[in-house]
């Protein structure tokens, strides 16, 4: 049983900086410390945001929200930014990338998870996290913003794309954005418009703001350039499958709206064909390790087929947790194909291969 209630360790997080002060210092470490913090409550720790699950609810036939409360740690988080959230299974930690779409001053914050069939965590979490679970988040990252200039604009959603710009929408409604606002949200099927009670009742509410779903799997149903021209916007705000997005900023340019546009795409580039096969030198600077490697496998594989745990998230180049230094050699970026051979400079490990011998800061 917890000894401090959550409320009582999110104002205990400020009290904690002689703390971190010893541990930036050499004198504690912070392993040490988070070890006895947590007898006190499970969520508190020095610096690492961990979080109590306070509420689940379905949101459409294959999205969960979930509500979080957080510790003090977290750091001018913003509705629209993304989260790692981390989970251990079967001995492995795993990370995924998730969108607030809300953020309260009292730590309340909420993630929708959308069921991937075959997903090893958002199905985990989706049938197995119970409320009053403590669970670990990254820090909050993103530049997804509400425009600062009035006039209208237009959100383009498909499958979870919706999360970041409910987000997004909510807080710009609540602080009283006038110019019309239009939401249209693809998915394949009826059953699937994540959020569709509570996007109706802003709809009532607000004059400004209209909601719209289209039908991929009905005939016609898909977005097109023609429906695009039909909807009215100055900014436009688009997140979907990289296809989705790409082909939506595409008819925006293309109609000659304004430049005012914001992208955001939750899946990678596609990934090119492998490269080299021949034997390279893997140096691994901080463990002190070097192991043989190729050209076709990203470093983090080789890293992790070598021993090694280095963090990371959505192992496909989009949360940056899997960022380090490259200390010495060429990497190759296995979406676009571009070379990085400057010393010092960060690389994503998981969609970064060895371009010849390399050495990295891991």
């Amino acid at each position: 049983m917890a000894l401090l209630s959550l409320s009582l360790v999110r104002r205990a997080a400020g009290c904690l900086q002689p703390l971190r002060r010893l541990c930036a210092a050499g004198w504690l470490r912070e392993a040490d410390v988070d070890l006895c913090l947590r007898l006190l409550h499970p969520a508190l720790r020095l610096n690492r945001v961990f979080a109590k699950v306070e509420a689940r609810r379905w949101v459409a036939d294959d999205m969960l929200a979930i509500e979080l409360r957080c510790n003090g740690n977290t750091r001018d988080w913003r509705a629209g930014q993304h989260v790692q959230l981390y989970l251990e299974q079967d001995g492995v930690r795993h990370g995924r990338s998730y969108s607030l779409t809300s953020v309260a001053a009292d730590g309340r914050i909420e993630l929708a998870i959308k069921r991937q069939p075959g997903g090893r965590l958002s199905n985990l979490l989706l049938d197995h996290l119970a409320v009053g679970e403590v669970i670990e988040l990254g820090q909050a990252f993103g530049e997804f913003a509400w425009p600062q200039e009035q006039g209208a604009v237009l959100l383009l959603a498909a499958g979870s794309g919706i999360t970041p710009l409910l987000g997004l929408l909510r807080d710009a409604l609540a602080r009283g954005f006038a110019a019309p606002v239009t939401l249209l949200h693809q998915v394949r099927r009826q059953g699937q418009q994540a959020f569709a009670e509570e996007l109706q009742a802003l709809a009532a509410r607000y004059a400004n703001f209209q909601v719209r779903w289209a039908f991929s799997a009905v005939a016609g149903g898909r977005l097109c350039a023609e429906h695009l021209a039909a909807l009215p916007g100055e900014h436009l705000l688009v997140c979907g499958p990289r296809g989705f997005v790409d082909t939506a900023c595409g008819w925006w340019r293309d109609a000659g709206r304004r430049p005012s546009l914001q992208a955001e795409s939750f899946s990678p580039l596609p990934v090119l064909a492998q490269g080299q096969t021949a034997e390279v030198r893997l140096s691994f600077a901080r463990s002190g390790q070097q192991a043989l490697g190729n050209g076709s496998a990203s470093l983090l594989e080789q890293a992790e087929a070598n021993g090694l745990r280095p963090a990371h998230g959505c192992r496909q180049g989009i949360c940056a947790s899997c960022t380090c230094l490259l200390l010495a050699g060429t990497v190759r970026d296995l979406r676009s194909g571009e070379l990085f051979a400057e010393p010092n400079q960060p690389i994503r490990l998981c969609v970064s291969a060895p371009h010849g011998d390399v050495e990295v800061d891991l």
